[in-house]
């Protein structure tokens, strides 16, 4: 696996990290509000049946003839289906003396006499779930009363609760709070993904721009290194040539020095760390001298300058023209036949490339410039490189049709502001 797939897996494992950490504090604080609303309607629906037994306990009395005397309560209760049921006799035999003719809640005879018959039994309230009549989930609180004398369990006042509406109610805060746990889970995971994108952007610029500095190595320093090792085998084997041999030897190994700088200026500006050696320079001139230094063999090659002045980092500058001739005579020609290549340096700053080669084809205009693209098979650098240095310095860096037939680049560089001297 590479380097950048480590990486990028390991952002991976950052965003299933953040998610994670978020779906764990948003479930636990889910579940803690799921747990405190479910205990709070319950406690609130047993408060309130409490309060409806307590307060028809008092008003609980019997006439003469030892009979219940409902209205009483009735008018206690203030209400047209008053959620009580009054249960006497004994725990063995609990018998309902009154119950509402129409009840808010239905309660079954058999869970009203088992509630009473079980709080008679104990003394106490006694509260349990049941069903009502029509399906629904209930709560029925059974409240003891004394007789008249005080001493002993006379009946029981049974409230009775319906939970639907407060079940209802939970279950709607407990779908919001999953539905809004896992939206925000979504966005904790997208906003992680993001974030973490942003934490290893460093490294895979870092990484990238090691990989370009090592190609561009490569690519720049191939022709020179065999260059040196001909020029070096025919040094030990000829004595007659063997002074000029390594006097062109010793010229070779100074431009790989300066390659090797400019990769290294190149790779510091890329990172960050270091700027253009920008610095007067006359464009004519410098690219004259990389006419003079490239070897053409039969090519042809036609220059044409005017006097213009740039500020430059002139090795840069260099190398970027020096690829764009190295290009049109390697690619700007037909096979077998040399190349005629014209060489133009404008007054604005601008210098021509023109060959009499094949052209540029249309699907690869798009994408020449960038890196290890090129319409031969070659490493496709050179141009990459070529239009880096224009970028970094101001300019452009353009391809289009030559009158000549082939292809032509012009690479544009901002020409030096003109000073104007104090009158």
């Amino acid at each position: 696996m590479t380097a950048a797939a480590r990486i990028r897996r390991l952002r991976w494992r950052l965003t299933a990290l953040f998610a994670l950490t978020s779906a764990v504090g948003l479930i636990a604080l889910a579940a803690f509000a799921i747990r405190t609303d479910d205990n709070s309607w319950r406690s609130e629906l047993d408060d309130t049946l409490n309060l409806q037994a307590r307060q028809a306990v008092p008003y609980v009395s019997f006439d003469d003839n030892g009979r219940l005397d409902a209205q009483s309560l009735l008018d206690a209760v203030e209400t047209s289906c008053p959620p009580v049921t009054v249960v006497t006799g004994t725990a063995d035999q609990p018998t309902i003396a009154y119950t509402p003719h129409q009840p808010c809640v239905r309660a079954s005879t058999e869970d009203l006499e088992a509630v009473a018959a079980t709080a008679m039994r104990d003394g106490s309230a006694t509260e349990v779930e049941a069903r009502s009549e029509n399906g629904h989930q209930i709560w029925l609180l059974a409240q003891p009363y004394t007789g008249a004398g005080g001493q002993s369990t006379a009946g029981v006042v049974v409230a009775v609760g319906d939970t639907t509406s407060g079940q209802a109610e939970h279950r709607k805060l407990a779908l919001l709070l999953v539905t809004g746990c896992a939206v925000l889970v979504a966005l904790s995971a997208v906003a992680g993904h993001l974030l973490s994108g942003r934490a290893i952007r460093p490294a895979l610029t870092a990484l990238q721009q090691q990989e370009e500095f090592l190609a561009d190595a490569a690519h720049d320093l191939r022709t020179p290194t065999a260059s040196l090792r001909s020029l070096a085998e025919t040094a030990l084997r000829d004595d007659a040539h063997r002074a000029a041999a390594l006097e062109r030897t010793v010229r070779l190994a100074t431009r790989m020095g300066d390659l090797i700088d400019g990769l290294l200026t190149r790779a510091r500006l890329m990172a960050g760390v270091g700027s253009l050696a920008r610095q007067p320079l006359r464009l004519d001139q410098l690219v004259e001298v990389v006419v003079d230094d490239t070897e053409t063999g039969e090519h042809r090659v036609t220059v044409h300058t005017e006097p213009v002045v740039v500020d430059a980092d002139p090795d840069l500058i260099r190398r970027a023209v020096a690829n764009l001739l190295g290009n049109a005579l390697l690619h700007g020609h037909a096979p077998g036949r040399p190349a005629e290549i014209h060489l133009t340096v404008a007054a604005d700053a601008t210098v021509t490339v023109d060959d009499a080669g094949p052209g540029i084809p249309p699907a690869l205009a798009g994408s020449l410039f960038q890196r290890f693209h090129s319409g031969s098979g070659s490493t496709g650098l050179g141009l990459s490189i070529a239009s880096w240095v224009a970028h970094a310095h101001g300019g452009t860096l353009d391809v289009d049709t030559s009158p000549h037939g082939g292809a032509r680049f012009t690479l544009r560089l901002p020409p030096r502001a003109k000073t104007v001297s104090p009158e």
